[in-house]
């Protein structure tokens, strides 16, 4: 069967990625018009060396206007261009007193001039403010280097560079939050949509045709009592898991003039990423009915998937046992609690309780269901497995799993 899975995909990043590129071209062209338009102090052509200079500003061209689609986006921005792309502006300004001898005396442009901050640029916005400081770092330190014996504008020059490059990195961090915010929030909205239209939808179809047969059961009586009985557990299990909020999202909720877009897509059940994790109240949700009330917290309860289907094991081999030996008309309660540290399943009944002894005598005769379905479950997840029980009270089982302890199993398992 089909699993279904969030895709979100933002985009709310790629004016930054439009305005790089354009930054980079037009600094490449400056750059060259620098080269060939500049003077130095005395009025005379700068570069000692001119061959040195054209030969490196003939391949800032090139490379500039070869690696325009490596600046579109973040997936083709990778870390070895950008490595690539650190060393061309670091070559440039250490080529600068090579091919003007008097940098070092004056303060002049470099041979890249302001390309070289498009990009520090590009590691910020791939990165955010780490990466950024990353590479301005390198270009300060060359940019001392190559000035020799560096003055005031010098060192008030790396330092805006620095500064601002981290600036931005920050910012990009912080909107690729914001981001994910708006994401979350145009999911919520479409699932609300869906859940409230098929809500309708059930309402004026299924369960009022459950409604019906459990009135003209009752009414009826004999067998036909029996099949409203039915119906009408069915009825509550199915508006629990109406009125749960899990049932997958079938629509798109696009916003993309605010710059994100959530799809959901069929995915096959086999995919390692759908079966990573699991909304453990989607799994114990059908069990509600008319005598089993189901309590869950207001958020997913996130599990690996392998672990909240042995959970949900274990509560199914509990809630069997209030039906076998609690009697037809006793009452069972499901509790989830999400703690920061595990996750607790509590399955209460109102039953006869179990007397002092007879799970040890039962496991001696063999019956296994305790100790095997439920106990051995939680075992082999780290867990425990509680039960308490007075006679004439009925029978608590308290299944308690931590989420550290899973983890763990999981990654040694995949080892």
């Amino acid at each position: 069967m089909a699993k279904r899975e969030r895709v979100v995909r933002m985009s709310v990043e790629q004016p930054l990625w439009r305005a790089l590129t354009g930054y980079r071209v037009l600094t490449m062209v400056y750059a060259v018009l620098l080269a060939i338009f500049g003077k130095d102090n005395f009025g005379q052509q700068r570069f000692e060396r001119p061959w040195v200079a054209f030969a490196y500003l003939a391949f800032l061209f090139v490379w500039t206007l070869a690696t325009l689609p490596k600046v579109r986006s973040a997936a083709s921005c990778t870390k070895r261009f950008l490595g690539a792309d650190l060393v061309v502006a670091l070559t440039g300004i250490m080529l600068t007193p090579v091919a003007d001898v008097h940098s070092q005396t004056f303060d002049g442009p470099t041979l890249p001039s302001i390309w070289t901050a498009g990009s520090v640029l590009a590691f910020a916005i791939k990165g955010g403010w780490r990466w950024a400081a990353f590479a301005s770092t390198f270009v300060a330190a060359a940019n001392i280097i190559q000035r020799g014996d560096p003055s005031r504008d010098t060192f008030h020059n790396v330092l805006l560079v620095w500064v601002a490059s981290i600036a931005i990195g920050y910012v990009v961090e912080v909107a690729r939050a914001s981001e994910r915010t708006l994401a979350r929030a145009l999911e919520i909205e479409a699932a609300t949509r869906e859940r409230e239209r098929l809500a309708r939808d059930i309402h004026d179809s299924v369960l009022q045709v459950l409604a019906m047969v459990q009135r003209r059961g009752t009414a009826i009586g004999g067998e036909a009592a029996e099949l409203g009985r039915m119906a009408g557990e069915q009825e509550v299990a199915l508006r629990t898991l109406v009125s749960s909020g899990l049932v997958p999202l079938t629509r798109v909720s696009e916003d993309a003039a605010e710059g994100a877009v959530v799809r959901t897509v069929d995915v096959d059940e086999e995919s390692p990423d759908s079966a990573a994790t699991c909304d453990l109240r989607a799994l114990l949700a059908p069990h509600a009915g008319a005598r089993t009330s189901f309590a869950e917290p207001g958020a997913p309860v996130v599990l690996p998937a392998e672990a909240a289907r042995e959970l949900a094991a274990a509560v199914s081999a509990a809630l069997d046992n209030v039906r076998v030996h609690a009697g037809d008309g006793a009452q069972a309660w499901i509790l989830v609690e999400d703690e920061p540290g595990e996750v607790i399943v509590t399955v209460r009944d109102d039953g006869p309780g179990i007397p002092e002894g007879r799970l040890a005598q039962a496991e001696g005769e063999g019956r296994m269901g305790v100790a095997l379905s439920i106990r051995g479950r939680l075992r082999d997840l780290g867990g425990t497995a509680e039960v308490i029980s007075v006679p004439g009270q009925g029978t608590e089982v308290e299944l308690k799993v931590p989420k550290a302890q899973v983890s763990r199993g999981k990654a040694g398992s995949a080892r």
